[in-house]
This record gives C-alpha cells, structure tokens and sequence, in this order.
C-alpha cells in the first residue's frame, strides 16, 4: 500500500514593524551596573561577614575569646603603624618565595622529564603515590634534624607543598593538550625542552595555574603552621610566630589582627596576581571564560 503524499506546507511572512530611530542600545539602571563589579560583590559579602563578627562577638560578650572586629582592626593598625606587623609579613614571605620558586622549578624538571621518557612517567607516578597524600608538616622534625633551625627547614618543607601539586596538575594539563597541537610543533621541528615550552605549556595553562593556585594555598598554610613551630622552638619566625607569641600572652585581639593579615595576603594573591595573570593569558586567549 502505497503512502499518501505529504501535504505542502503553507508558506507565510511575518510584517515586522521597522526600526525607530532611537538609538539602539539600552542604558542599565545604576544598580545593575553597580552589582555587575565584582569588586562590588565581594566587599559587600566582606561587609557583611565583618557585621556578622561583630554581633557575635558582642553577644558572647567575653574578649578573651572572641575580641570584636572592631578591636582587632584597631590591634591591626597598631601593628601596621608600630612596623611589627609588616616586619612579620616580610619575613614570612621572603621565605615563602623561595620555597615556592624552588617548588616551581622542580615541579616543571619533573613534567618535562615526564612527557618526554618513559621512566619519567614512572617516576613522576610513583613519587606522586608516595609523596603526595603526606601533610608537609609532618616532615618538619625530619627537616629541623637535617637542616636545623633556620630557613632551610621551612624551604624544604614549602617545597614539598608545592611539587606534587603542581606537577600532578602541570602533567594532567600535558596529557590533554590536543594532539593537532602536538603534530603542528613537530612540523616545525620542535623538540624537547623547546616542544615543552612553545607547545605544551601555551596549551596546558589553565591546569598549570590551577596547580599554581593549589600549589600557592598549600604553601602559605603550610608556612604559617611551620612557623607556629619555629617560634615555640627558636623564638624566631614571620606572621606564625606573631600568633604564637601573642596567644602566649592573651592578646586575643593581636592572634586575629595576624589571622586577618594571613587572610588579607591570601585575597590579594588571588585577586591581584592570579586574577592578573588569567586576564593577560589564559581568558584573552578564549581558552578560559
């Protein structure tokens, strides 16, 4: 039995109305463009946690254990204006710095090795396996035997925050460059450390600043945690120490003011430098929205 023909479809056209003359955009209300700043939005979620500190601080109504916003940015300006506070930051990451540049450095020797050998990719497997899941203060009475009380403890336990993170993240961000990329390096006769540097890091950056970012938070908790040590041992550190020697001696006020600037550094790394860096790089290439 034969099927019955479709029946044709009705064309038909819609008159649209013409254009006015009036200018063809549209001005936000000022509202709108006020909340569309992200500047705008995180102070206002800053504000108000600020406000909320500051009820509860007051109904607990005991200082000693939990001082008022109030009182702690009053102990945060007597800090920054007698230098102590700022002297503290200095040390702190001075010392940061170097181990996370250090961190860098051997986190990319790793990658490098990795993506280009097959023992490398054994290597970089099984170190991640072994040292990865393991807290890098752990390692600190290990460090104090060997290198003793001083810089080189804390660099080597900064180091160990940094590596696997960011070579886990550096080799994940390799393994999914694409494979056109790949050839078109390879027709232009690159190789090694050149095919590295020109293809596959161009290409991976958005997984090497996630590892970045990672990398940065381990190491700046871990610094502070470390330096918690240092001061009870030696007497000597940055903003760890500050806490620790102000909780000796029960100025509540002064142990927030120090967790204030720890908080205050890790919103202007990530607002300021990442922030920077994604805008120059990864978000004007359209690899990142």
């Amino acid at each position: 039995m034969s099927l019955p023909s479709p029946v044709p479809r009705v064309e038909y056209e819609i008159d649209l109305p013409p254009l006015s003359d009036g200018p063809l955009e549209r001005e936000l209300p000022l509202a709108t463009r006020l909340w569309q700043q992200g500047w705008l939005r995180k102070g206002l979620i800053l504000l108000l946690l600020a406000l909320a500190w500051e009820l509860a601080a007051r109904y607990q109504g005991n200082d000693l254990l939990l001082p008022s916003f109030l009182q702690t940015a009053r102990a945060f300006a007597d800090g920054v204006a007698s230098g102590e506070l700022l002297e503290k930051v200095v040390i702190s990451l001075s010392v940061l710095l170097k181990g996370y540049l250090l961190g860098i450095v051997l986190a990319f020797a790793l990658t490098t090795l990795a993506v280009s050998t097959q023992l490398g990719r054994d290597l970089l497997s099984t170190l991640t396996a072994m040292f990865n899941p393991l807290p890098a203060i752990a390692l600190l009475p290990l460090a104090l035997l060997w290198f003793g009380l001083g810089e080189g403890s804390l660099i080597f336990v900064l180091v160990h925050s940094v590596l696997w993170a960011l070579a886990l993240n550096t080799y994940a961000g390799f393994l999914g460059v694409a494979e056109s990329q790949r050839m078109a390096g390879r027709n232009y006769g690159l190789r090694g450390l050149r095919f590295v540097a020109l293809i596959l890091i161009p290409a991976a950056l958005p997984s090497i600043l996630s590892g970045l970012k990672v990398g940065w938070a381990f190491a700046w908790r871990t610094l502070i945690a470390a330096e918690l040590v240092f001061g009870a041992s030696s007497g000597q550190g940055g903003l760890g120490w500050y806490i620790f020697q102000n909780r000796n001696e029960l100025y509540t006020d002064k142990v927030f003011a120090g967790l204030a600037v720890v908080i205050l550094i890790g919103l202007l790394v990530e607002n300021l430098v990442f922030s920077l860096i994604e805008r120059a790089t990864v978000k004007r290439w359209g690899m990142q929205r």
